[in-house]
């Protein structure tokens, strides 16, 4: 039987009406205890999975009102439809955790600006036609809100580190077998900052930035490209103590249309015609790929089966210049029709017997067809096998009468004809 898990409001410590600010808070408390980078705890990997999947379900309104109400957070069949997360791929808590905790105490004096960070958005053929606006759900190291991002709990100003003097590393000597050598690494005072907070924040232990899930609106323009990137400014991991933050960068992919084949800013799409409209010429009309957008498409008369027709102006908007639109090329897929009534059957036989197509109607079967060429094929024939100057026809060659075959005689046997 698989083991009850426990109640998420009970894993963070806090009331079942709390706000997400105190949910945040117990959270980050708990983390910076449990993380298994920090703790001597055999089961800290174990509890740091339990308290971020705590925070995971109760910082997330829809699965928090799903728990509250069920019990599990995907709703009451204990399975949901696919979450941002699951969209957008999102970020690993815990790694975040591992930069939060780990930064500074490399070899090298570590980067106090935020670091830029990615993530991808799948968005339709549609929504790149007419631009879109996305809400995506991440997480990132941002501003400490208990320390409004200076890292201190007084609000005093950091200072220079006294035991590096600033500059964030430390050198030691080391004698070997070489000699003596001199090694630098990371100050385990300052973290390889240079600067120190005489009261540091409890919530992020002086750095100024904490573990965090964020929200932000997208604004995908009208005429996107899969694999292009869209730059949100200092919406990226944040920096030390008030540094510059990064960058987020958006990188949009576009899912492939069960109608459309886009190539650039035109659009191809197969379209049905009857074989009378494409004899006769017609217009027809079909779906764009805009909202609600009727497209006319011209066939000419004639039109032969697989026959581009190309429609100006009806592809995809130019990125930019969303006025300004690619072509719609319209592959002709020719239809032809199989329920056509009697009079329609005897009309368009009579119509193809006298432009001398073949036929098969119901008083020239195939078998008669096939007899009549036959008999011209023989007479043909007998014509070619009767003699030089003898034009004749089979039913005067029949009154002919038969002539007598001429008598041989015959010659001893043994006896030769004498020469003259």
């Amino acid at each position: 039987m698989a083991e009850a898990k426990r109640d998420y409001y009970e894993v963070l410590g806090v009331d079942r009406d709390a706000d997400a600010k105190t949910i945040k808070r117990a959270f980050l408390k708990k983390a910076r205890v449990m993380h298994p980078d920090v703790s001597d705890d055999p089961d800290a990997e174990a509890k740091f999975k339990e308290i971020n999947e705590a925070y995971t379900v109760l910082s997330d309104d829809a699965k928090r009102a799903n728990y509250d109400r069920y019990g599990d957070p995907n709703g009451p069949g204990g399975f949901g439809g696919a979450g941002m997360d699951d969209f957008f791929g999102g970020f690993d808590m815990s790694d975040l955790f591992s930069e939060f905790f780990g930064g500074g105490r490399g070899a090298s004096r570590p980067r106090t600006r935020g670091r830029d960070m990615s993530i991808s958005m799948r968005i339709s053929l549609q929504e790149a036609a007419t631009g879109v606006e996305r809400t995506i759900t991440y997480d990132r190291l941002a501003p400490c809100e208990d320390c409004g991002g200076t890292g201190s709990a007084d609000g005093s100003a950091p200072e220079t580190c006294p035991d590096c003097g600033g500059s964030g590393v430390v050198t030691s000597w080391q004698h070997t077998i070489l000699g003596r050598m001199q090694t630098q690494t990371a100050c385990p005072t300052c973290h390889g900052t240079g600067q120190v907070v005489g009261t540091p924040c409890e919530t992020c232990d002086g750095q100024g930035r904490a573990p965090s899930r964020e929200k932000v609106t997208v604004q995908i323009p009208a005429g996107v490209r899969s694999g292009q990137s869209l730059v949100i400014q200092g919406a990226g991991e944040a920096g030390v103590r008030g540094e510059a933050a990064g960058d987020l960068v958006v990188t949009v992919e576009v899912e492939q249309s069960d109608r459309f084949v886009r190539q650039g800013d035109d659009l191809a799409c197969a379209i049905d015609v009857d074989a009378f409209e494409a004899m006769l010429g017609a217009a027809v009309d079909v779906p764009g790929v805009m909202p609600d957008e009727t497209v006319t498409v011209e066939v000419p008369a004639g039109t032969q089966p697989q026959a581009q027709i190309v429609v100006p102006g009806k592809g995809m908007p130019r990125l930019g210049s969303p006025d300004r639109r690619g072509r719609l090329v319209c592959v002709v897929n020719l239809v032809v029709p199989r329920d056509l009534s009697d009079e329609q059957q005897a009309a368009l036989t009579a119509l193809a017997r006298e432009r001398g197509c073949r036929v098969a109607g119901s008083d020239e079967t195939l078998e008669g067809m096939i007899d009549e060429v036959f008999s011209e094929d023989k007479g043909l024939a007998e014509e070619a096998e009767a003699p030089s100057g003898q034009a004749a026809t089979h039913e005067a060659a029949d009154d002919r009468p038969a002539k007598k075959p001429r008598p041989t005689k015959k010659r001893p046997f043994g006896k030769r004809r004498k020469k003259k």
